[in-house]
């Protein structure tokens, strides 16, 4: 075994944040070495008679209903969203189902619609899975897998090594938006109208700036886990460079960011499930942005800083205040079963 600085595993090893880094640091990056798995993505980008990608991810969000969606929803826009971000569309879908002994068969029946309806939205097929049931009290309702295989566009060259000083860092959409849903749920804050979950396929978005911009797109991530700045730190210490953000720039719903100065929180380490960010080289920075603009879901995105030569492997802050603040890793679970 490694020597690692816990005894135990805790919660916060699933924050997606620093303790989640020591951990996959420690005990899988090191004993699984390869160079698909070092590249640390969403997803695997293969060779095999054409390029596709591979992802596979686990949901146990709690509620398993919340404004906006439920966990069956949030599964395959989960994955497919992973495969649009080694820029591929996917195609097929496994679905692993572990259920709680006592759970209603009308929700059931409400999850796995919802789990059609979003396959169809986004053109995969569910084309094989799993299914297990534990007794009561053992599994929360419901947990689900979903491991998808796509297509990776020719044009195509997402990789963390091509990221350089001066690349541009966009943001699709407001942030925190999905976190701060399912936390006001649980708090039972009321807010002159719901939050709800941005939970959403961003597919099309990200497969539009590829055609259209090519290798120009250096890098995309869905900021779900530890949210916007822990996705920027992950990148900054792998690629060994820094990140400058523009506080001013960060787009936030007026009551999601009400909601994160009563709870406080921090929008930068919320979780997301409907936006991305993407690295892009800073001359067709203006181009991406009218891109996603041209989409529903991408009339606020905005760029909220760029790749910098000083401060490497950090995420600094430019203050609406004036001043710098370091961002760092988020350290422990903020938000605990969001997705």
């Amino acid at each position: 075994m490694p020597e690692l600085d816990f005894d135990v595993i805790t919660l916060g090893h699933g924050s997606g944040g620093r303790l989640t880094n020591d951990l996959l640091e420690a005990g899988v990056f090191r004993l699984f070495q390869n160079k698909e798995l070092q590249q640390r993505h969403d997803g695997a980008t293969l060779d095999i008679k054409g390029r596709i990608a591979f992802s596979t991810d686990n949901y146990v969000i709690s509620p398993v209903f919340f404004p906006g969606s439920n966990i069956g929803e949030l599964a395959v826009n989960g994955t497919v969203n992973d495969l649009a971000m080694c820029g591929a569309r996917a195609r097929y879908i496994s679905l692993g189902l572990i259920l709680e002994e006592g759970l209603k068969m009308e929700e059931l029946w409400e999850i796995l619609a919802a789990i059609k309806i979003s396959a169809e939205n986004t053109g995969v097929s569910i084309v094989t899975g799993d299914t297990k049931v534990v007794e009561k009290g053992k599994g929360d309702s419901i947990f689900i897998n979903t491991t998808g295989i796509g297509e990776v566009h020719p044009r195509s060259n997402i990789n963390i090594d091509r990221i350089e000083p001066g690349d541009a860092i966009i943001l699709s959409g407001p942030m925190a938006t999905h976190g701060i849903a399912i936390m006001t749920m649980r708090e039972g804050l009321k807010f002159e109208s719901e939050i709800r979950s941005d939970t959403r396929p961003v597919h099309l978005m990200a497969l539009k700036l590829i055609e259209s911009l090519g290798d120009n797109i250096k890098m995309l991530r869905d900021p779900t886990r530890g949210g916007v700045a822990t996705v920027l730190n992950e990148i900054s210490r792998q690629r060994k460079l820094g990140v400058e953000l523009d506080e001013n720039s960060f787009p936030v719903n007026r009551q999601v960011a009400a909601a994160c100065e009563v709870l406080g929180l921090d929008p930068l380490y919320v979780a997301n499930e409907g936006i991305f960010i993407a690295i892009v080289k800073e001359s067709v920075s203006g181009q991406v942005i009218d891109i996603l603009k041209t989409f529903k879901d991408g009339k606020e995105a905005v760029q909220i800083g760029k790749i910098t030569r000083e401060h490497a492997g950090k995420v600094y802050v430019n203050s609406s205040i004036g001043g710098k603040r370091v961002a760092g890793m988020l350290a422990g679970e903020q938000l605990p079963r969001i997705c």
